[in-house]
């Protein structure tokens, strides 16, 4: 899954054409730099290989997200409409931004229900941002309908499902904004990294000035700048944008290695009775990162994450119902409005008052579900005895 797995020349070529110029910087310092510009090459990738009409790049996932937020208008107050499956970095750059984050139900997508979105709005409802996790997206149709009917923002976190597609589309480029993370386990690294994307170039001009201080960018000297608003450091070095500018380009093979790993592999777990997979609303678009299946019951479920911890095999096998990090279950600090610094009183009640929603719905699914991560270094011989292997432990822990 993650491109750092198949780091080579590439890589080190681009990040050396740095190194010569000792320019680690993205703005200024035009002479020195000899022409050398990773991160505008990098911005001007990602729009030719994703079409979208513009991308800014970030520090990381987490800063795009707050970026894109910013650039969209929403803050103090607003209602920001997410899944109870996600990666923590979701939620914290809403309440970054003095937006409340309402977290609702998910489907077998492992994204946002649309019922769960709909019966969530508020008047306050500002945006519904739907995460694509684990490699697939959510039923982006109908939550693009939701938000056309009562004018709210679509905000796309594509940062786990680079490459997926949904209609012909990529994920990131069909709301009104979208994002990708580029950290160190993501499909393709800048090593630290992120990208919002938009097709609008208000979003755009925001989002450039935003996370350099509010430098407007318009003049030849940056020290001359004007700043039209306030903004944060969330500059992307040159460093790592030359490693993502490699990584880009081997994205195509990273995918196809992916999708052959991922079907070598499911054709074992398929023939196990009661197994089942992931709803993917759109097959042609799955950047099949992750093989993501279900068994019958909890009780199953954990019986098959002891017999593979037991034959050594369950790392890469995520059950992220116990997780800490990715499910609603286990993120106290949130439901108890842990905070160094202090919340809004709108923000820390809709944080007390997660601790006594329901989502049933969603532990029913996450429950039963395990996560299996596709490595990019596997041989197609090890594939079949990964394969193999889930198969004989599957089918004694059910037997």
């Amino acid at each position: 899954m993650p491109g750092f797995e198949l780091f080579g020349e590439e890589e080190r070529k681009e990040v050396n054409d740095v190194l010569e110029t000792g320019i680690l910087m993205r703005y200024g310092f035009d002479g020195p730099r000899k022409g050398i510009w990773k991160s505008k090459e990098l911005e001007s990738e990602i729009c030719k290989r994703f079409g979208s009409s513009y991308a800014q790049l970030t520090s990381s996932g987490t800063a795009a997200l707050t970026t894109a937020m910013a650039a969209l208008g929403i803050g103090a107050g607003d209602e920001v409409i997410m899944p109870a499956f996600t990666f923590v970095a979701s939620f914290e750059a809403v309440l970054s931004m003095g937006a409340i984050p309402v977290l609702v139900d998910i489907d077998k997508t492992l994204t946002l229900s649309p019922d769960a979105v709909r019966a969530a709005i508020t008047p306050k409802t500002k945006c519904i941002m739907p995460v694509h996790m684990c490699g697939s997206m959510a039923d982006l149709e109908a939550l693009q309908t939701i938000c056309n009917e009562h004018k709210l923002i679509l905000l796309e976190d594509a940062c786990q499902s680079i490459g997926g597609t949904y209609k012909g589309k990529a994920l990131g480029t069909i709301g009104d904004a979208g994002t990708f993370s580029f950290d160190f386990v993501k499909t393709i690294t800048c090593g630290e990294g992120g990208v919002v994307m938009t097709n609008h170039k208000d979003v755009y001009v925001k989002s450039d000035a935003f996370t350099d201080h509010g430098h407007d960018h318009l003049g030849v000297d940056r020290g001359a700048d004007l700043h039209p608003f306030l903004g944060y450091n969330f500059r992307i070095s040159e460093l790592h944008a030359a490693v993502g500018l490699a990584q880009i380009k081997k994205l195509d093979n990273f995918l196809a290695i992916q999708k052959k790993n991922n079907q070598i592999l499911r054709s074992y777990i398929e023939q196990i009775p009661g197994v089942s997979f992931r709803l993917v609303p759109d097959p042609a678009g799955d950047s099949y990162s992750f093989l993501t299946w279900f068994l019958p019951s909890q009780m199953k479920t954990e019986k098959v994450i002891e017999a593979l911890k037991k034959e050594g095999i369950l790392a890469g096998n995520f059950y992220w119902y116990a997780n800490n990090w990715h499910y609603i279950r286990k993120w106290d600090h949130l439901k108890n409005s842990k905070s160094l610094y202090p919340l809004s009183a709108e923000q820390q009640k809709a944080l007390i008052d997660l601790q006594h929603n329901n989502f049933e719905k969603s532990d029913d699914i996450m429950s039963k579900c395990i996560s299996t991560a596709i490595s990019l270094t596997w041989t197609e011989d090890q594939v079949h005895e990964k394969g193999a292997r889930l198969f004989l432990v599957l089918q004694q822990a059910l037997s």
